[in-house]
């Protein structure tokens, strides 16, 4: 192994990979044999599962944001047939997501570039990703703006009910609700923002709440007053033809109008490639559960989306819906039977729920699109540069700038229109889709048999098998694209434009990546030992090791910490470093692949050899999948018999929460054994825990007032041979009967002073 060290010849130094305990001519032979470092890659991910249920809420939280406004865009284009084409498109999005799960099922696991760029090559694939980013950029605006929208409705109804003459200006206050939604997201993303299956568990059961409580109010309201089922009328507004208006021979064609009508209600299932980014931490069996969770997200989406369409058209009177089409459900609220207070507090809550799912869209818009540069970047069509994390957080805040900037530009440029955002947003979404339909029908051919499940709808003509299903959807998505192009042209302008720069730049952008030949860092080479699981065996490591856990190479005190109190003769080191396998475009293939060990991962690995070769410890590299920082290390450390883990301070949650998270997923894993932990911040502080049940540290004062206990109660006849985990085990008992009776608020004010106390000090 060789370094360069200020231009001088490297010295006979100790190979951190080499034993302790070899003569120095072994040393000095190593040396001279060069031995690359070896690091064990692990190509099996280290998943924390989740159940189909909990995957559907997490899509759901996307993919329903989209019912708070694709009704009121769609009747604004094709009038007041808008909910019939809201159907068609939520039972046709049953198909697109059979396209989805086929893919899932295939060793190209992943989201639209994945797929495309296997299927069609590196050019298609950058044109796809062009348009892939153009949806999510527009998914934030959009979703903002449509939650400053449902509370300008709110305060507008408000300010109505106290007579106050004042109204807020739609558009202008929606637009400003976005800006503050969108910064707050950014800042939060560049801190590094925690991903929850129960945060997307608790919203959908409260959007639930809702859905129910519409279904009923509007179900009673329908009895009292009456109702009529929307006109199915194949007419569209002029404006909603676009350029296909000044051709009169295709204007008035049914089938035309009818691709017009659903190219203008597409957005209803806009939030399909979330379910290509929670595939991964579906638990098993894996396939089936996947299609339980594309069917409950069909099921609950139809209902939802496609509800609010119909009951808005068949309750809220017509001059009246004009005024609540950029917030249908709050007009909905507002014109069920009942008080009018009434009313103004169940649109309360509909504006809760709908801020709740919308904010949250904003945030899964600039986590996907982090996530498909990260992995551009990484197959080397963007710089580096990009990814280099950020010094404090160790976020690759760059491009989250750069996300963020493109999505508070759009904001500021459409002014809080949502129609406009509409037809903008619908262009990424409808060829996104239809890309992927393309890919998957060329992977049919190009790789037959590799499919677990296929979409429906296949004839076999000897050994050729013809998919006519997938075909079938392949073609109404491009038809619905093509005539998208015609009819919406603010949509074409604006999407083709994006997509095009895009697709040049990232292009140039790949073409200086590959001229460049040398590397500025300075970087060790290393020995990539794939395996399919990290055992004691495979990274060579002794029972009772010491885990490391690094991500950040701007932060390695817990790595110097180790080596300095560390006695490598009798216990190991074991470095490890995580790929979070998160995003639209994670997939079982990448695991394969060059996104494991990245320069980003070459480059943290060799400042920890080098911070090794300087102690004359040797250390173990690892480097493995995983969907949960916790779990991945816990499971790690588990799987290596490692009894304690050194790492470092978190700059977003205190040392405390940090050992709490840990011991949640500590007690996720069944049987897990006993495990310490470290926690080591930037100035050299230390804050220890245990994993598991263990004897409490107690501060001298706790001590010594037990021992005060024990003496004044030893004193009592009969209780001269009283211990003093006797009088510690009354306390608890006291304490838990106290709990059972009525004193459980004392006991928590109490506790909740005691750590103030301590936090303090």
């Amino acid at each position: 192994m060789t370094h360069k060290h200020k231009g001088k010849a490297p010295t006979n130094k100790l190979n951190p990979l080499q034993p302790r305990n070899e003569n120095a001519g072994g040393r000095a032979a190593a040396a001279e044999r060069r031995i690359k470092p070896e690091i064990v890659v692990v190509t099996t991910a280290l998943l924390g599962f989740i159940s189909f249920w909990r995957a559907a809420a997490i899509v759901l939280c996307d993919l329903g944001s989209s019912a708070f406004y694709a009704g009121g865009i769609a009747e604004g284009a094709i009038g007041k047939a808008a909910p019939w084409f809201i159907l068609s498109i939520m039972l046709f999005s049953y198909a697109v997501r059979a396209i989805y799960v086929e893919s899932c099922s295939m060793f190209v696991r992943g989201g639209v570039y994945r797929v495309v760029k296997e299927a069609m090559g590196a050019p298609m694939a950058k044109f796809s990703v062009s348009a892939l980013l153009f949806d999510y950029i527009l998914t934030g605006p959009i979703s903002a703006v449509s939650a400053g929208q449902y509370l300008v409705g709110l305060g507008n109804d408000t300010l109505k009910l106290f007579h106050f003459p004042a109204v807020l200006p739609p558009n202008l206050t929606a637009a400003l609700v976005a800006i503050l939604v969108t910064l707050y997201f950014w800042w939060k993303n560049v801190q590094g923002i925690e991903e929850s299956s129960d945060k997307a568990m608790t919203i959908m059961k409260i959007t639930t709440v809702m859905v129910v409580m519409i279904l009923v109010w509007c179900g009673i309201t329908l009895i009292i007053r009456g109702g009529k089922l929307p006109p199915f009328s194949l007419s569209v507004q002029p404006e909603a033809l676009g350029w296909i208006r000044h051709a009169p021979s295709l204007s008035h064609l049914t089938w035309v109008i009818v691709l017009v009508g659903l190219g203008h209600s597409v957005l209803a299932m806009s939030g399909e490639e979330t379910l290509a980014q929670v595939y991964r931490e579906i638990g098993h069996p894996k396939l089936p559960n996947l299609q339980r969770t594309g069917l409950v997200i069909f099921a609950y989406s139809l209902v939802f989306t496609a509800s609010v369409s119909f009951l808005a058209v068949m309750i809220i009177p017509d001059e009246m819906r004009k005024v609540y089409l950029d917030n249908l459900i709050s007009g909905l609220a507002m014109n069920v039977v009942g008080p009018y207070t009434l009313r103004l507090f169940f649109q309360a809550f509909v504006v809760v729920v709908g801020f709740l799912i919308l904010a949250g869209a904003v945030n899964t818009a600039i986590v996907g699109s982090n996530g498909v540069l990260n992995r551009i970047s990484e197959d080397g069509i963007l710089p580096s540069w990009f990814r280099e994390p950020h010094q404090r957080y160790g976020t690759t805040y760059r491009m989250i700038n750069m996300i963020a900037l493109l999505q508070l530009l759009t904001i500021v440029v459409s002014r809080g229109n949502i129609d406009l955002l509409g037809q903008a947003y619908a262009f990424g979404v409808v060829w996104s889709f239809a890309l992927k339909a393309l890919a998957m029908l060329v992977l049919r051919f190009t790789e037959p048999g590799h499919q677990e499940w296929k979409v429906p709808g296949n004839l076999r003509i000897g050994r050729v098998e013809i998919p006519i299903g997938l075909g079938i959807i392949t073609l109404v998505l491009f038809l619905i694209a093509l005539v998208n192009l015609v009819s919406k042209d603010v949509s074409t302008i604006s999407g083709l434009s994006f997509t095009v720069f895009c697709f040049i730049v990232l292009s140039i952008s790949e073409r200086i990546m590959r001229r460049r030949t040398t590397i500025h860092r300075e970087m060790d080479e290393f020995a990539l030992n794939r395996q399919e699981a990290a055992l004691p065996a495979v990274v060579r490591c002794r029972p009772g090791s010491l885990l490391v856990p690094l991500r950040d190479y701007n932060n390695l005190t817990p790595l110097k910490r180790a080596l300095e109190t560390t006695e490598t003769e009798q216990r190991d080191i074991v470095v490890m470093t995580s790929r979070l396998n998160r995003g639209p475009d994670v997939g079982e293939r990448d695991l394969y692949n060059e996104h494991l060990f990245t320069e980003y991962e070459k480059y943290l690995f060799s400042q920890v050899v080098a911070m090794a070769e300087k102690e004359g410890k040797p250390v173990k590299l690892l480097v493995l999948p995983a969907n949960d920082v916790f779990e991945g290390i816990l499971q790690t450390a588990i799987n290596l018999q490692c009894s304690e883990v050194m790492m470092g301070r978190s700059e977003k949650m205190s040392p405390d929460l940090q050992s709490k998270l840990l011991g949640n997923s500590w007690q996720k894993l069944s049987n897990a054994p006993k495990i310490g932990v470290v926690i080591v911040s930037a100035d050299g502080r230390e804050w220890r825990f245990e994993l598991g049940p263990h004897a409490p540290r107690f501060r001298p004062e706790d001590i010594g007032q037990i021992h005060d206990l024990w003496l004044e109660l030893s004193k009592e006849k009969g209780l001269d041979s009283l211990h003093h985990r006797e009088v510690v085990a009354v306390a608890m008992q006291q304490l838990v009967e106290d709990l059972k009776h009525g004193k459980r608020g004392e006991i928590i004010a109490k506790l909740r002073e005691i750590r103030k106390k301590t936090d303090s000090s």
